[in-house]
């Protein structure tokens, strides 16, 4: 496969710091850092984030920790600090290899002397030791030199809500140096430590609090080489986070920056052959696939299922470090097809916090299941009632996030149902799986208004995917999937009785259910869904066409000031069919077969003008649907945009004066969905899967690997051909429907599907 995995920039420009800091981030899902320079600090954004610590100081909301940065080092001549914030760089490069998950920088700075001399440094978050953040630094010159390089953890750190620790303790052991925090509110604890190796000569003149200082004798060309093994241990997994820092620093630096440079290779080479994406024809598109894919794994919790992956990944605090339904409708695709054990983690995340949900329904009042809208380590809701500020008033606006967007336990119910269809892993029922679909669906029985004149349930003051409208009622995603949600609790119900006729006795009895399933029957038989009307378009919500029918560019030219929210209660679009987001669309993306082609088709062409996209969960969505009708021009121009965002920064950074930057998870997954689900069609149909291609002009050819009921496949999608082939020997023959046809695919022979 030839593919460009360098992301590359040149030139100093301040005004890209931030950016670049998303942009060009590392991470392996136990920690992430920032795409900033070695002598960045808080002012540039500098930040290690850590999965599964949390804290709350008192001074906003609960939010992800960002620990102390063990990488902060910088190089002095002549009394020069040669950074690009103090030194004029002549030059200077910034690249990211995606195949490895390696940052690197080059810069050469013209000393007053006349001297040039360059700093160069590489860096990855390990894989082959999740605890370890592994750097190499190397300083060379024109001629013969004098030079100090200097480094250390620093501990005053970027926040976007202050301080996470109530105290910081200084520690060294066997040549170790490092740093124990203990948060402000639960007392957890986090070690960062480090072990510096130097080139043989150089040596270590002074030894400061929190920063050392070694002196080089450069000779001309001959550079000066540290490497850096910086290890950040938690309470989560480590009983002494100290000790166990100090052996983590140990036995990297014994293994060597080579060794592990080479796991790191071998271990993201894996990662991309489960994906296998290979698109002949279109370079541009396959580099920006594989960068969606590399930022959504690097986020991803390969070694818990005690956290899914945060909105904003690995990359910052913004959001609260929370997991939205985003990880079930977005980012859980690409991993149920082609990583099913970090696709079980997500999964399980939500099993494993049933009692948050549980204990959030009944705050409201209600019975089952009602899951966090923005849900943290410990299965609570993290969002907070007034989330954003009016920047014309400068008060806080009420928002209806956390009480109104039920759907969210729709979308938990229907992660789990799919993960369980794509994987043919039933047994996640018997470990909480059955529990959380069934209450998910007991909460919105309780929650339902049924209207005795209509003989139908209703759902009433809800808020739908399009969050510029809030508080409206019959939204038409969120009662198509509690339908969804209905059916799949009828279902479980049913396997339960069938295949495990003991445990179906013992959860009857231990969550009271046995006249819930009649209830639920009712509620999948006569909830109201609204169908298609005039012009065979679904109306989002009840009263929603009534909304002035203006164009985005009459809605934009009523902007008064940047960056005012346009949403509910008072914002630009509330009373308008300007929509913040694919909602019917997405809709329609997802439960595909509940709704013919020219009623899909009918719906892109209405919402499509009137989206604004103020979401980066949306033309993703619209690029699935029409990838999926056929419409590939429009399909290819929203996908590249999706997969783009995080190499262009083409998205909003705030919410009124609320903050949003970061990478982008779900426009990352979904980049996967609208390549192998719309483009190339794939699915999961009646006991098998589905093809069905419609692939861009430009496209010659796009091959992908996909697992089904645990077996694994490679396709070849071409023009007029698909070619299936199984690389699990020992499978059974897998169903493959294509236009209407079914075939058979044997572990034996490749099939091909002319077509």
């Amino acid at each position: 496969m030839c593919v460009d995995w360098c992301i590359r920039e040149e030139g100093v420009d301040e005004k890209k710091i931030e950016f670049l800091g998303n942009k060009m981030c590392i991470g392996n899902g136990y920690f992430g850092y920032r795409g900033t320079l070695e002598e960045y600090g808080k002012d540039q954004l500098a930040a290690c984030t850590v999965s599964e610590i949390f804290d709350d100081n008192g001074n906003g909301w609960r939010e992800p920790v960002n620990v102390p940065n063990g990488l902060y080092t910088w190089a002095e001549y002549a009394g020069e600090k040669l950074t690009v914030l103090d030194a004029q760089a002549e030059s200077h490069v910034q690249e990211l290899y995606i195949d490895t998950g390696t940052h690197r920088r080059e810069t050469v700075f013209a000393a007053g002397d006349g001297s040039r001399i360059k700093v160069e440094s590489e860096r990855f978050a390990s894989l082959s030791d999740l605890h370890m953040l592994v750097m190499r630094c190397q300083v060379s010159a024109d001629r013969d030199l004098e030079l100090r390089v200097c480094t250390g953890i620093d501990d005053d750190i970027w926040n976007i809500n202050g301080n996470h620790f109530a105290e910081t303790e200084i520690q060294e052991k066997d040549g170790v140096d490092g740093i124990v925090c203990r948060t402000i509110q639960d007392g957890r604890s986090v070690a960062v430590a480090a072990k510096i190796c130097i080139t043989a000569g150089a040596s270590v003149t002074d030894k400061k609090q929190d920063v050392t200082v070694i002196h080089a004798s450069l000779k001309k060309d001959v550079p000066f080489v540290m490497e850096k093994y910086t290890a950040i241990c938690k309470e989560t997994d480590c009983q002494d986070v100290w000790e166990s820092a100090v052996c983590c620093c140990m036995e990297s630096a014994e293994r060597g920056f080579e060794f592990l440079k080479e796991e790191q290779r071998r271990l993201w080479g894996e990662r991309y052959r489960r994906l296998g994406i290979e698109i002949k024809g279109d370079e541009e598109a396959q580099q920006a696939v594989l960068y969606s894919a590399y930022l959504l794994y690097s986020s991803a919790p390969a070694h818990t299922d005690r956290v899914a992956i945060p909105a904003r990944g690995l990359s910052g605090q913004v959001y609260k470090g929370a997991m939205f339904w985003d990880t079930e409708i977005y980012m859980l695709p690409m991993f149920a097809f082609c990583d099913p054990a970090i696709a079980r983690n997500l999964v399980m995340y939500r099993v494993r916090n049933l009692e948050g949900a549980r204990e959030k329904a009944a705050e409201y009042g209600y019975r089952g299941a009602f899951y966090p809208w923005e849900s943290q380590e410990n299965g609570k809701d993290g969002c907070t009632l007034y989330n954003l500020t009016d920047i014309f008033t400068g008060r806080k606006i009420r928002t209806y996030f956390r009480d109104k967007q039920i759907h969210i336990s729709a979308d938990v119910a229907y992660g789990l149902w799919k993960y369980m269809e794509v994987t043919g892993d039933k047994e996640i029922l018997l470990e909480g799986a059955a529990e959380v679909i069934l209450e998910c669906a007991r909460f919105f029985y309780s929650y339902a208004y049924y209207k005795k004149d209509k003989e139908r349930f209703e759902f009433l003051d809800v808020t739908g995917a399009d969050e510029y409208h809030e508080r409206v009622n019959n939204d038409a995603y969120t009662n198509y999937m509690i339908r969804l949600t209905a059916k799949a609790a009828l279902d479980v119900l049913d396997l339960l009785k069938r295949a495990y006729p003991d445990r179906y006795e013992e959860l009857m009895a231990e969550i009271d259910y046995r006249d819930e399933e009649e209830h639920i029957r009712d509620l999948y038989e006569n909830i109201y869904l609204p169908e298609p009307g005039a012009g065979l378009v679904i109306e989002q919500f009840d009263g929603y066409l009534k909304g002035e029918d203006l164009s985005l560019e009459e809605l934009y030219s009523r902007i008064i000031k940047p960056n005012e929210y346009l949403g509910s209660p008072t914002g630009l679009t509330v009373n308008t069919q300007i929509i913040k987001q694919a909602d019917v669309v997405l809709l329609m993306s997802l439960l595909g077969d509940a709704f013919t082609e020219k009623v899909k088709e009918k719906n892109w062409e209405y919402y499509e003008p009137r989206t604004e996209h103020g979401s980066s969960l949306s033309t993703c969505i619209y690029a699935l649907l029409a990838a999926q009708v056929g419409k590939t021009e429009w399909a290819y121009k929203y996908l590249m945009k999706a997969a783009k965002i995080d190499l262009t920064g083409d998205y909003k950074l705030y919410l009124g004066d609320l903050y949003i930057g970061g990478t982008h998870p779900a426009a990352n997954g979904g980049t996967w969905m609208v390549v192998v689900q719309g483009f190339a069609g794939l699915d999961v149909k009646d006991g098998g899967i589905r093809i069905d291609p419609h692939l861009p002009d430009k496209w010659e050819e796009l091959k992908f690997c996909f697992g089904y009921a645990g077996s694994r496949y490679r396709a070849a999608v071409r023009r007029r051909e698909i070619e299936i082939r199984c690389e699990s020997p020992e499978s059974a023959e897998l169903k493959v429907t294509c236009r209407g046809k079914e075939y058979l695919c044997t572990p034996d022979e490749s099939l091909k599907i002319t077509y």
